[in-house]
């Protein structure tokens, strides 16, 4: 009964992805200013949670504000789906330069063609899953660790796009080995760097808040001795199927004067602040639904107020 279910689900959900290909792009758009009014308005789709971050994060901005943000958010999150649903059918090595510009190209580059293993953190920040796409399309295999989609239909399609152009997937869960074993080869390591990690993780402040993160992160670069580099695809303001991919920060075990990378703790703040000044030159681009921030343990809370206090001092 349950994969009866996931099937009927997973062909709907094929059959409205065929309608989104057929529709250009500005009327993709019109329809996600749409569907963005009703998850905001009469459906009110996560809006406890939106609003308890928004608050947090933007204290001193005005209720309006941020209701115009949840809504900007959601315009993305519904258009971060057509553009999925288009990439496919429209880009291609011989047009990608009308879809993507590129910036901090050259360091970029010098890390990605080197031997050595290379991480890259992002965020549920812009269009991440075309960005994949992309590296793949330009000639870079990587290895992404995501969790299992609980519907084996959805699951097996969504790999499949994601590994159309070299980007393999592995389970988070037992993919120690696997990751090793890429890393060693020299290969390139990316990752979502904004998951909550639960109370024994390592917590920093993100976007000025506490936040727990997964300490795995940092270990697979500082183990493997690997350039950490903070990656992001956003799309153009007002332009649909339009993206800058960059390279905002890179942190070198070898080649380290400011000590980013002497800790795991270190490196972990220093991509979450990374990440943040990215975030904060495209607010709308953010998952804002996310359950990112919870409540730290009381000893923690402690340490980063004191933290705070001398930083600001």
């Amino acid at each position: 009964m349950t994969l009866g279910i996931d099937f009927v689900l997973y062909a709907t959900v094929r059959v409205l992805i065929s309608v989104l290909q057929t529709l250009p792009s500005d009327m993709g758009d019109r329809l996600c200013h749409g569907l963005a009014w009703l998850a905001t308005g009469p459906f009110k789709i996560r809006q406890d949670i939106t609003k308890n971050n928004l608050d947090q994060i933007f204290p001193d901005a005005s209720e309006r504000d941020r209701e115009r943000l949840a809504f900007a958010m959601w315009h993305h999150l519904l258009l971060m789906v057509c553009e999925i649903a288009w990439a496919q059918r429209r880009l291609h090595l011989t047009n990608w330069s009308q879809y993507i510009v590129f910036r901090e190209n050259r360091q970029t580059l010098q890390h990605l063609l080197s031997r050595r293993p290379k991480v890259t953190v992002t965020g549920h920040f812009g269009n991440f899953e075309v960005g994949g796409y992309l590296t793949g399309l330009m000639g870079f295999s990587t290895l992404t660790i995501a969790r299992k989609l609980d519907n084996p239909f959805l699951h097996r399609w969504v790999q499949r796009f994601r590994g159309a152009k070299g980007q393999h997937m592995v389970d988070k869960e037992g993919c120690a080995p696997a990751v090793d074993a890429h890393l060693k080869k020299g290969g390139i390591l990316t990752l979502l760097a904004d998951q909550h990690a639960g109370p024994k993780g390592c917590w920093v402040n993100f976007l000025g808040v506490p936040a727990s993160c997964h300490k795995a992160l940092s270990l697979f670069a500082l183990s493997s001795n690997a350039p950490m580099m903070i990656g992001s695809t956003t799309r153009i303001t007002g332009h649909p199927m339009r993206f800058e991919m960059s390279c905002s920060g890179i942190a070198d075990p070898e080649n380290d004067p400011e000590g980013h990378c002497e800790s795991i703790t270190t490196l972990t703040r220093w991509y979450n602040e990374g990440l943040a000044r990215d975030i904060n030159q495209s607010v709308e681009q953010y998952w804002w639904l996310h359950r990112r921030w919870r409540t730290p343990p009381p000893r923690v809370a402690a340490r980063l107020a004191k933290a705070e206090q001398r930083k600001a001092a």
